[in-house]
């Protein structure tokens, strides 16, 4: 049986990264977005970068700190054979099981937060998602005590640790550590130097195959190559729309 309410309150319930992503379409019959309060993060705009540039049929996804689920049901709709969705905040991972369930969606939850070490009991997988996970180390997962010298070197660990278990991972990063805006993982809060972090941190494990860059056009988000004008930093888009988008295929 339907029960939207109860998928409603549970979107709904707070936590740090609440009310961040949009209602995925398989969703839409039985909760809009009218019904909830969205501060969404281009996940629309995402999601079709990917689907340009990735293939997602019949392939397994690992979706890493899924929030809401929008890219496990959307990569369902693309294609995907089977998603696997591991999320920390307990809330957010009810509201994906009870989803999953209510329309016979083929996700497998794990609520729990990565530590980025153990085996996940899934792999491999062809596709994983990792969208703006690893500059909460030291604040959602892992030591809070940790340096950021340390830390930075343990954000290039958490990438590598995917190297045997997945064909692609896309990366997404933010610029500040621990959500602090006065914390800065580069000293000048450019996409040239988080570019050059994750080269360095792929070293010889991946190929970055492409990155994507936001850029407002019409009044429009829409990710593009990167290029050497788009490669700046726009101020006027805020933090968030700044963040390249890593595809990166193994070696």
């Amino acid at each position: 049986m339907i029960d939207s309410k109860k998928l409603k309150e549970l979107y709904s319930k707070t936590s740090k990264h609440s009310n961040y992503q949009l209602i995925p379409n398989s969703l839409k019959p039985i909760l809009s977005n009218k019904d909830i309060v969205v501060k969404t993060r281009q996940e629309l705009e995402r999601m079709n970068y990917l689907k340009e540039h990735l293939n997602f049929e019949g392939k397994k996804i690992l979706d890493v700190g899924g929030n809401t689920g929008y890219f496990s049901f959307e990569s369902l709709d693309a294609g995907a054979s089977e998603v696997v969705y591991i999320e920390g905040t307990k809330a957010h991972a009810e509201f994906v099981k009870e989803a999953s369930i209510q329309i016979n969606k083929k996700i497998k939850v794990y609520n729990k937060y990565l530590n980025f070490k153990e085996q996940i009991g899934e792999e491999p997988f062809d596709i994983v998602l990792l969208f703006n996970v690893i500059h909460h180390l030291g604040d959602d997962y892992g030591d809070k005590n940790i340096s950021i010298i340390k830390a930075k070197e343990e954000m290039a660990n958490c990438i590598n640790y995917f190297y045997d278990k997945t064909d692609i991972l896309v990366l997404q990063m933010g610029f500040c550590w621990q959500g602090d805006i006065t914390k800065l993982l580069f000293e000048n809060g450019t996409k040239s130097e988080m570019i050059d972090f994750v080269k360095q941190a792929v070293n010889n494990k991946w190929e970055i195959s492409e990155i994507g860059i936001a850029e407002e056009i019409g009044e429009k988000t829409i990710y593009k190559v990167l290029n050497d004008s788009n490669v700046k930093r726009f101020d006027e888009l805020g933090e968030f729309r700044n963040r390249p988008i890593f595809i990166l295929k193994k070696k």
